[in-house]
């Protein structure tokens, strides 16, 4: 065996190479009312090794910022997160030899908690009732006082978290669809998600609606949706890019996750439920005009990370 056909080996044996091309999921009997000409499809981001969309971003702003110099040996990786982000961070930091330090809100759930601090990532906790925000607030200040220290990942304004699925997630989903995508529907929090892949979308198939969904409430239980008029915006959102923003509320969210536990055998996130609820919506509006569809959601996760909070407990 040669050192080439080892290195032809090894690239596919790595961590790094099991983040993106997740499965796209129909589903069935949710969506049991619809005419068979209209198709509801999910991203299954949980099958990412961190079990997040967020392994994604996280993976292309640390190769992004070793390729500019900006992350380097000895340097503390630092930001704020709820959780899926700064896992990704703290799974890609063990693996690299990256310290990573992560501001989170007190109130993120045990489970999430125990899984950073299993990674090795250091954690500051932040208010909870100042929530992400909060831990944006006092990541700034830390960066502030020691920008030489620390490199300051910045997800919520890093054009690395957008562009990894521009290059990626929206092209995985362009071939699964064999081109036939009419509606991608992704929630907002960083924005990420959601900017990337419409951009992408867009660019391939200008037809392609994009809906962005966000809680319909600033006191609200979408664990990682922001409802942006109210919260610290970030700078990689562009509000004219959705073609349609959907508000969604916390209890018909809890009830669409347990039903698509119980009716789907998909125990997913949240958001991900948020997502469904939005695609129902404007599946039950294609049909109410007799036209077809083929909408893509995104499954930012599984609930394996939350079963402690609501709606689960």
């Amino acid at each position: 065996m040669t050192a080439r056909t080892l290195q032809q080996v090894d690239a596919l044996s790595t961590l790094e190479a099991l983040i993106g091309n997740t499965p796209l999921l129909r589903l069935q009997r949710v969506t049991a009312h619809l005419p068979p000409n209209i198709g509801v499809y999910a991203k299954a981001e949980w099958t990412n090794p961190g079990g997040s969309v967020k392994d994604r971003a996280a993976l292309n702003i640390i190769r992004t910022a070793e390729r500019e110099g900006k992350l380097q040996r000895g340097m503390t990786l630092v930001d704020s997160t709820s959780g899926n982000t700064g896992i990704a961070y703290a799974m890609l930091g063990a693996l690299r030899g990256i310290h990573v330090k992560l501001f989170v809100p007190a109130n993120a759930s045990p489970e999430r908690l125990a899984i950073l601090r299993a990674y090795g990532a250091e954690l500051v906790l932040t208010d909870p009732l100042e929530g992400s925000d909060g831990a944006i607030r006092a990541v700034r200040e830390l960066v502030a006082r020691e920008p030489d220290r620390y490199f300051y990942a910045d997800q919520y304004n890093n054009p690395a978290n957008w562009q990894a699925h521009y290059h990626s997630t929206a092209l995985e989903i362009w071939e699964q669809t064999h081109g036939a995508i009419t509606h991608f529907i992704a929630g907002l929090g960083t924005t990420g998600t959601f900017v990337g892949t419409s951009r992408r979308l867009k660019a391939l198939k200008p037809s392609v609606q994009v809906i962005a969904v966000q809680p319909d409430s600033p006191f609200h239980g979408l664990e990682g949706l922001k409802h942006m008029a109210t919260a610290i915006q970030p700078s990689i959102y562009d509000p004219q890019l959705a073609d349609r923003q959907l508000f969604i509320g916390t209890d018909e969210t809890y009830s669409m996750a347990r039903r698509l536990a119980r009716e789907e055998g998909l125990l997913v996130g949240i958001s991900a439920a948020a997502a469904v609820v939005a695609a129902l919506q404007v599946a039950e509006e294609l049909a109410q005009r007799e036209e077809s569809g083929l909408i893509v959601l995104i499954f930012p996760d599984s609930a394996y990370k939350y079963l402690s909070h609501a709606p689960w407990r």
